[in-house]
């Protein structure tokens, strides 16, 4: 039984949330530009790519490529690609920081330490994410309320104050499935045969790194497979998190992590301190 036989289950609202997605998006689209969405090529991103192309906004699409991977998500890459006739910008890792730090942390380095795991991230994600958001005003992503309690008090639109390079850099979130359940996605992409991962046929419902994902049990939170060895509270990779907010939800993010040495300061993008 696929993901589409066993999620795909509209809520009653779901043309109104439809509505209010679109509508999200053109005005994203006519206020914060220049815009583009990270993808991460899972369920989630796959529906808000299709919505840019629906809306016709001027949006770009950029994928983290950390270099670890599964084939069945870089898969994605081509078929949006031959879809929807536009290109995915691939945003690598710097490849002597991730050989350095395999060779002297090792391959399963995320493993041994919650500090080795979030300083993996920051290599891989972080510092190709700085690159992927420079000179943009905001940026979409396919965040719901619904994937964890980390994300309970996701905003349609979050306003983000970060330091970068010394000077303070406004940008906009743009979370436009901030209030769809997962049934709502499944749905959606059902309706309009949109391609998705395979993996989500074999209980991937989040994925990402294949060291740091792995399928679920039946009953197990959405994100459950995500860093399993860690606590709850820890698992967050540091894109997605986000300070105390304002009345304007404008976050002020702050370092994540005690910095491994020889790995410090590898992003000027700072994430918010995760307490195991």
């Amino acid at each position: 039984m696929g993901a589409i036989s066993l999620y795909a289950k509209a809520s009653g609202d779901f043309a109104q949330k439809l509505a209010a997605s679109k509508q999200l998006l053109q005005t994203a689209g006519a206020s914060h530009s220049p815009l583009t969405q990270a993808s991460s090529l899972g369920a989630e991103d796959m529906v808000v790519t299709h919505l840019i192309a629906e809306t016709g906004i001027d949006a770009s699409v950029f994928v983290l490529d950390t270099g670890m991977l599964h084939p069945q998500t870089l898969a994605l890459v081509g078929k949006i690609e031959a879809r929807y006739g536009r290109t995915v910008d691939l945003y690598q890792p710097d490849a002597d920081i991730a050989a350095d730090f395999v060779t002297e942390y090792g391959a399963d380095a995320m493993y041994k330490s919650l500090a080795l795991r979030k300083a993996c991230c920051d290599f891989r994600k972080m510092m190709p994410l700085e690159r992927a958001l420079a000179g943009k005003k905001g940026w979409i992503t396919g965040l719901r309320r619904e994937q964890s309690n980390a994300r309970a008090d996701v905003h349609d639109i979050e306003q983000q104050s970060l330091q970068i390079d010394g000077q303070t850099v406004l940008r906009s979130k743009i979370n436009p499935l901030a209030a769809w359940t997962l049934g709502d996605v499944w749905h959606f992409i059902a309706l309009h045969k949109i391609p998705y991962n395979t993996l989500h046929d074999e209980f991937f419902p989040s994925i990402g790194c294949a060291p740091c994902t792995r399928a679920v049990t039946l009953g197990e939170d959405f994100r459950s497979g995500r860093w399993w060895w860690e606590q709850e509270s820890a698992k967050e990779c540091g894109l997605h998190v986000a300070g105390e907010a304002s009345f304007a939800h404008a976050a002020e993010e702050v370092p994540a992590f005690e910095p491994v040495p020889r790995f410090s300061a590898i992003s000027s993008i700072p994430i918010k301190e995760i307490v195991p």
